[in-house]
């Protein structure tokens, strides 16, 4: 049996002849189909089982087949049948109106075999396309989820809600590992042009004697080694959103021609004077301060004020340190799966040892080292003995912690070992090294002997 003759068929319709004859017809051509005499009837069974299409007849005793439509129309998309109305008395203005109540498909009586058949076959074949559409969202969507409770990333999906739906040009600032392409996939995800592509342009990965011909395409013969024409990306967006990461790091030349196409939404390839027409949303995401990059003169102050129609700051993960257990046990059972490695657990030690660094590298680092740890470790627990200790910069200061028993005690070893590294770096200059960690000397003194570190003078 082929793909399309999946799913379960109802006929309804009050004539007990057009019942029998529809239900053999479908049933010779492979088809599982049940029937009813009534509008109540056919949503009494739509309510106990799914049904993949219904043929459904306009003229019924009771609830007629129009009302019987829109009732269906209100069933949750997942369990909701394709719809093919039949009429003996078909009229323009009801097949305008079943239309608009969703109905897939019009067939006027008397019902041709061959019509019946195809009406079915391009019916179910609706449903499975749908199906599959609802199934490939819900993966996207599952992918480019925005984790987190703490107040800041509430905020976050809130400000996503509000700007998604318009057109706005969307900035994103963040540092590096924070989650900008996450948030840009989320307001694509949620914004009226989620039907169109998603197409990212990373400007700080591309050199830039190619990033025209990423952008803009190009002509066959146009540059070396070009022996055929390519579609650009702006074009490839057409009717969806274009992402610029790392926009900060575009040339001044790529630069003007950027704005040119955000403010006429046409452009012309590489080597061609041909014009290419776009309806292009543009989001794009940097973790520079563009502000300084405007007064070094790297970057194009119109060009900012054109992107910058809706900043969008994402927080650090520092600022957020609520998330880190849900985060690291996403990711945990996220490389788990991929990796086919069992199931592993958090212990509360070490989301203590997680909450308890900088993480200079936020999300990325900790997805980084989630994998790491189900690369390694074969076990089903992870504790904090699973997870190593660095400093501020990302560099490792030992190896893992050692079953701390609280958030207080690996937080306060984390700040034992790292002002002792920093005192070692300035010989002991506890003045020296209060500059370095931000701190008055006083408030340094005070620290140091409330975390039992001895102090040690300075070298001469």
């Amino acid at each position: 049996m082929s793909s399309a003759k999946t799913g379960r068929i109802l006929v309804v319709d009050d004539e007990p002849g057009i019942r029998e004859t529809l239900t053999g017809v479908l049933e010779d051509e492979g088809y599982d189909v049940e029937s009813a005499e009534s509008g109540e009837r056919c949503l009494e069974m739509l309510g106990s089982r799914t049904f993949a299409v219904v043929l459904l007849d306009i003229w019924l005793p009771g609830i007629d087949g129009l009302e019987t439509l829109q009732r269906i129309s209100d069933i949750d998309a997942p369990q909701r049948p394709v719809v093919v109305m039949i009429s003996g008395h078909g009229n323009i203005e009801s097949a305008v109106r079943a239309t608009k109540l969703g109905a897939h498909d019009f067939l006027e009586k008397p019902l041709s075999v061959a019509r019946v058949t195809l009406a079915a076959r391009n019916a179910l074949e609706r449903r499975n396309l749908l199906v599959q559409n609802a199934s490939l969202l819900a993966t996207a969507g599952a992918t480019h989820r925005i984790l987190g409770n703490s107040v800041p990333m509430k905020a976050v999906r809130h400000q996503i809600k509000l700007m998604a739906p318009t057109n706005g040009r969307v900035l994103i600032y963040g540092e590096s590992g924070t989650g900008k392409e996450l948030v840009a996939h989320a307001i694509h995800a949620e914004s009226q042009r989620s039907a169109g592509r998603f197409v990212e342009v990373n400007c700080a990965a591309i050199p830039e004697e190619l990033i025209e011909s990423v952008l803009f395409g190009h002509v066959r013969g146009s540059l070396g080694g070009a022996t055929k024409d390519k579609t650009g990306k702006l074009q490839l967006a057409d009717g969806g959103t274009l992402f610029l990461d790392e926009v900060g790091d575009m040339s001044l030349k790529t630069q003007a021609k950027v704005l040119r196409v955000i403010e006429e939404q046409r452009f012309e390839p590489v080597g061609s004077a041909r014009t290419v027409q776009v309806d292009v949303r543009v989001i794009a995401a940097t973790n520079k301060h563009l502000e300084n990059e405007i007064s070094s003169g790297n970057f194009r102050e119109d060009l900012f004020y054109r992107l910058n129609v809706v900043p969008f700051h994402v927080p650090p993960l520092r600022d957020r340190l609520d998330d880190i257990p849900v985060l690291a046990q996403h990711f945990l059972d996220e490389f788990s799966s991929s990796y086919g490695r069992n199931a592993k657990r958090l212990l509360n030690s070490a989301a203590d040892a997680l909450v308890a660094q900088s993480w200079p590298g936020n999300v990325r680092e900790l997805r980084n080292l989630m994998e790491r740890i189900v690369i390694l470790h074969d076990g089903r627990e992870v504790g904090a003995r699973h997870i190593p200790v660095t400093d501020r910069a990302g560099r490792r200061l030992r190896p893992a912690a050692s079953g701390f028993t609280s958030l207080k005690e690996a937080r306060e070893a984390y700040e034992r070992e790292y002002v002792r590294r920093t005192l070692k770096t300035t010989n002991g200059n506890v003045t020296r090294a209060a500059e370095a960690l931000g701190l008055e000397r006083s408030n340094l003194h005070r620290k140091m002997r409330a975390l039992g570190i001895r102090t040690e003078p300075a070298s001469k």
